[in-house]
């Protein structure tokens, strides 16, 4: 089983706004990228073809201490704060030297995706649940 995951990356120029810095609509798809190596590093994809389920995002939160800039090379720390029948909740840390950049969160929900049929609430297979277990809280959280 796997809880959390650290994605390490660079600050790439289309990510920078006007003033030079990361515009803050990054650092949500920081986290997705940061879930979907966790997934993979468990063995799954977040999205495969065929799939009866989705994971969509049902809130999604960050807050921001420091900026990122162009060449700056960072890290995503994600980890699983809760599971429960129906949904998973991430925590992530941005950090850039050790020193945190920004700390969000973000909540998907399993849903049924039949062909036709409208989307609706539903368990979290077995077979991916069993994959994921939820991280200990860490000392600077």
């Amino acid at each position: 089983m796997i809880s959390e995951y650290r994605l390490k990356r660079r600050v790439q120029f289309y990510e920078t706004d006007t003033a030079g810095i990361v515009h803050f609509s990054w650092f949500y798809r920081y986290m997705e990228e940061a879930e979907h190596a966790l997934w993979r590093a468990a063995g799954l994809s977040i999205a495969p073809p065929g799939a009866e389920v989705g994971f969509p995002r049902v809130a999604a939160s960050f807050d921001f201490r420091r900026p990122l800039r162009f060449e700056d090379e960072f890290e995503v720390h994600i980890r699983i704060a809760a599971i429960g029948a129906r949904s998973m909740r991430y925590a992530a840390s941005i950090r850039k030297d050790g020193t945190a950049v920004a700390t969000g969160s973000l909540t998907i929900a399993c849903i049924a995706k039949g062909a036709g049929a409208p989307l609706r609430s539903t368990e979290i297979p077995p077979e991916i649940a069993g994959r994921f277990e939820v991280a200990p809280t860490p000392p600077d959280a």
